[in-house]
C-alpha cells in the first residue's frame, strides 16, 4: 500500500512538472499550449542543454521508483529526440512546442506503474 501512495504522490508531481514545462502557456483562441522548455529553448544551445536537464527530472523519479531499463531507455530517446529536434534553427523551437518530451514520458512511467499494480494485485 505504501508502495502505491508513493507512486501516486510521484505521479501527481510529474504531471505538475510535465505541465509546467510541456503545456503551461496557452495561444489566445486556440486550444494549442506550451511550456516553458520551448520557451527557454529559443535560446541557442544553451536553452536545448537546459531543457535537456530538465527532462531528467523525470528520469530521475523513475530511477528512485525502481523502474525497469526498458522503460528507462524510452524516457531516455525521447529526452535525445527532444533535445536534438530542439537544435535545428527556428524548427526546432517548433518542434520543441509540439513533441512534450515530459508529458511522453509522465505517461510512460504511469502506464508502467500501472500495469506493475495490477501485476501485484494477483
Amino acid at each position: 500500500m505504501k508502495n502505491n501512495i508513493e507512486h501516486q504522490a510521484t505521479l501527481k508531481r510529474l504531471e505538475r512538472f510535465s505541465r509546467f514545462t510541456d503545456s503551461s502557456i496557452g495561444i489566445p483562441f486556440t486550444r494549442f499550449k506550451f511550456g516553458v522548455e520551448a520557451l527557454i529553448g529559443v535560446i541557442p544551445g544553451v536553452g536545448d542543454a537546459a531543457g535537456l536537464i530538465l527532462s531528467s527530472y523525470v528520469l530521475f523519479e523513475a530511477q528512485r521508483l525502481g523502474v525497469g531499463w526498458r522503460v528507462k531507455s524510452r524516457i531516455i530517446l525521447n529526452m535525445l529526440i527532444d533535445f536534438f529536434g530542439g537544435l535545428i534553427p527556428f524548427f526546432g523551437d517548433i518542434f520543441d512546442a509540439f513533441f512534450k518530451a515530459n508529458t511522453r514520458n509522465t505517461k510512460l512511467l504511469k502506464r508502467y506503474l500501472d500495469e506493475r499494480s495490477k501485476k501485484e494485485d494477483l
